[in-house]
Order: structure tokens, then C-alpha cells, then sequence
């Protein structure tokens, strides 16, 4: 296929055209045998690599499925996501890794599957199989109630010090959480309670831990300023979710119990101090943390409410928003979504649009804006945080060298595990 006449991040006009699973030539007056797509007036970026999601299998089918999970990725111009195990089973061993890896042979796009820890893991097992990354090992309860204390973490470190396997840390510290604000039922109890300081102490000693064990971690959906900063002056890698991006506790009274998640939103200010650095580069990649819930579960008081919120079709879509409004660069929205993702878990071959690439491929009118409907997403808990915000949908995705998504359509295709 060739894309003709198309924009880059970095500003360039260029045709690029893909031979199989990958690009085979990026230029101009480039030909093609095959199909070709007038792209003037439209950007190309390679496609997003999402490294955080929940698609809920096996175990949780009626909140998301890969089948379901990766066509809203696919829509929303991800074409890569790597699935946390605090599923059911959890993937803490080789049993649960199969059971997901079975499930995961759905997926529409690639993926890979990360292991977790608990202290009933089986190391011996997990390590042998090809996880994406170890985590996120969650330092304190979440979802699936996988929290685990100081000496099982650092344990876990010195468990992957010697191999090349990421790992990634939910730092929130359940000791610095607010018990004062449990009689409260209003929609801002679930963020008073759990506290900006339980974050920021949290990603504080997760990274002392990593540097005195001698390895790298990397910070999930960081949610302060000061945890960004606590995280890159240890010398550590750390995400931001598109929640905490475009999302406030000024935003809880319209939002309620489909508000709550974990990390949960943080005041005006703050949301306004991580965006700026995800901006100047004091963040390093956008993840969504996409984890659905139907809507009859979230539709209870905030102390029964599951945490959680879908994300995966909108990320991409609400940066591209930004980048048009002038609030960040198209550069920077490529480099938060691919190239450093790549970067940081080792995917060689993706995040970049240059020949011998992966043909991961996302194509978009950038003056194409939308408000974002939750029935118009193709999730399966059918609703969405960001209902009537903006965004920059794609016009095409392609995985692969295969085309996914297009206006509405969606391809056939089996993704591959980008460890296997």
C-alpha cells in the first residue's frame, strides 16, 4: 500500500508505502503495485503503542474481551497493547500466562502479556514465559486486590535484575490513605481518600528500592506533579493517563461514581502541573490505564464503585485534540504514544516511520474534530469519562501492513505477541 502525500510529525510531506508487515520506503514520488491513499492535507504517525491496559480476560468477559478490547484500540489508532495480570486468574504463573495467551489470540492488534507478582507467585514459572514486562506490581490494593508489600517488591526486583524484562509499579501507599473522609458519600470522597502524599511517597520509595537493588522501574499513570518529578529524579521512567491529562476533581460532580479509579483525579492545579510536563518532557509516554467496567457496576455509591474507566479508543484521539488546539506539539504527541514507548520496552521494530519498520500506521484529517460519544465507541461497557469532549479520530489504521480500521470498517487479522 501507499500512503501519498502525507504529513509527518516532524512537519514533512512525504509518500510512504509498506511491503508486507512493513515499511518498505519512505520519500517522495514514491509508486506502488497496490492500493493507494491520497493523504494530502492528512498527517501519518506511526500507531500508538498502548502499554497499560485491562481487556478483563480471562475471567471478567461481560466488562471487555480481546475481541472487543482490540477493536476499540484499532479505532482509537492503537496498534499495539500490553494487558496487566490482575485478571482471572491473575498472570502470576504459567498456568495463568497460557490461559491469557489463549484469550489474547483474538486480539485484532499486537499485543503482549505482563506477569504479576503476589505473594502467592510462582517466579520460577512466570519468568520462564515471554512476558512483556513484570507489572504492574501493585504496592497497594486495587482491582483484582493483587497488593503486596515492601519485602515481596523489592524481592520481585532482585527476582529481574539479571534479565531484560521492564517492570512497572502502581505506587500508591494504602497507609497514607485518608480513613477521616469514609463516612462521606459525595463524588470527591474517593480522591480525599486516597491521597496525593500516598502517591508521591509511594513512587518515592519504589525508586529508592529500584536504585538500592540496582535495576530501572517504571511508574504507572502517575497522577501528581510531584510524583512525575520524584520519579525522573531517580532516574526512573514514568506514564500519564489521559484521565489525569484532561480530567479534574472539578469534574467529579458530573461524573460521580464513573469517576473513580486508582489512582484517583487530583485537583485542577495538579491536572494543569502534569500536563505541563508531559509538554517540556518531564513525562515520558501516554498510557490509558483503560479498564472498563459496565455501566450497572459503576452506577452505585462511590465506596461500592469498581475502580476504573475506558480509555484505549480515546487517548490518541484527545492528544491529536491538543496538538491541534496548539496545547502540545505533533512531534511530542508521537514521541509520548510511540517512539518513547518503544524505546522504553524494547520494541525495536516499532514507533518510528522508517523503512524496515513495522507497518503500524495511522492516518487522520488533524482539522477532523469530534465530540466523543460513548455509544459511538466500540468498547463493550459502552460509555466513556470524556462524553462531549473533542477529539481527532483516525481515518485509517493499519497493524501490520494490514488495514484494521477504515472510516467505520474494521479488517481481519490475527496480532501477533511481541515477545514471542
Amino acid at each position: 500500500m501507499l500512503f501519498r502525500n502525507v504529513t509527518l510529525a516532524d512537519g514533512r510531506t512525504r509518500d510512504v508505502r509498506t511491503d508486507g508487515e512493513t515499511i518498505a520506503a519512505v520519500g517522495e514520488e514514491l509508486t506502488a503495485a497496490g492500493d493507494a491513499i491520497d493523504g494530502t492535507g492528512k498527517r501519518l504517525f506511526p500507531g500508538m503503542i498502548d502499554a497499560h491496559v485491562h481487556f478483563r480476560e480471562p475471567g471478567h468477559p461481560h466488562k471487555e474481551t480481546w475481541a472487543t478490547g482490540s477493536k476499540s484500540a484499532a479505532a482509537g489508532g492503537v496498534t499495539t497493547v500490553f494487558d496487566q495480570p490482575n485478571t482471572d486468574p491473575p498472570t502470576v504463573d504459567a498456568a495463568g500466562y497460557e490461559r491469557k495467551a489463549d484469550r489474547a489470540a483474538e486480539s485484532l492488534v499486537d499485543y503482549g502479556i505482563n506477569g504479576g507478582v503476589t505473594d502467592a507467585w510462582s517466579p520460577e514459572e512466570l519468568l520462564e514465559q515471554p512476558i512483556a514486562a513484570l507489572g504492574e506490581i501493585f504496592l497497594a490494593d486495587s482491582t483484582g486486590e493483587m497488593g503486596i508489600g515492601a519485602e515481596r517488591y523489592e524481592a520481585a526486583l532482585r527476582r529481574v535484575r539479571s534479565r531484560s524484562i521492564p517492570v512497572t509499579v502502581h505506587a500508591e501507599d494504602a497507609t497514607r490513605f485518608d480513613d477521616s473522609v469514609t463516612d462521606r458519600a459525595d463524588s470527591d470522597a474517593w480522591s480525599a481518600y486516597r491521597t496525593a502524599d500516598a502517591e508521591i511517597e509511594a513512587i518515592r520509595r519504589a525508586c529508592d528500592t529500584a536504585r538500592d537493588v540496582g535495576t530501572d522501574v517504571h511508574i504507572a499513570h502517575t497522577s501528581t506533579p510531584r510524583g512525575a518529578d520524584a520519579a525522573r529524579e531517580a532516574g526512573m521512567t514514568c506514564e500519564a493517563t489521559p484521565h489525569h491529562l484532561f480530567l479534574s476533581r472539578d469534574d467529579l460532580d458530573e461524573l460521580g461514581t464513573f469517576g473513580r479509579m486508582n489512582p484517583p483525579l487530583r485537583s485542577e492545579r495538579r491536572r494543569e502541573g502534569l500536563f505541563r510536563r508531559l509538554v517540556d518532557g518531564r513525562i515520558d509516554i501516554v498510557a490509558t490505564d483503560h479498564a472498563p467496567h459496565s455501566r450497572e457496576e459503576k452506577a452505585t455509591d462511590i465506596w461500592s464503585a469498581p475502580s476504573g474507566v475506558p480509555g484505549v479508543e480515546t487517548a490518541l484521539a484527545l492528544l491529536l485534540e491538543a496538538a491541534r488546539t496548539g496545547a502540545i506539539g505533533y512531534e511530542r504527541v508521537r514521541d509520548l504514544t510511540a517512539a518513547n514507548v518503544a524505546d522504553r520496552f524494547g520494541l525495536e521494530t516499532k514507533g518510528r516511520i522508517e523503512p524496515g519498520y513495522d507497518a503500524d500506521l495511522v492516518l487522520f484529517d488533524p482539522e477532523d474534530s469530534t465530540p466523543i460519544r460513548g455509544s459511538e465507541l466500540h468498547t463493550k461497557c459502552d460509555w466513556t469519562p470524556f462524553e462531549g469532549h473533542r477529539g481527532v479520530f483516525p481515518e485509517v489504521t493499519m497493524a501490520g501492513g494490514t488495514v484494521v480500521f477504515r472510516e467505520g470498517e474494521f479488517g481481519e487479522r490475527t496480532g501477533r505477541n511481541v515477545r514471542v
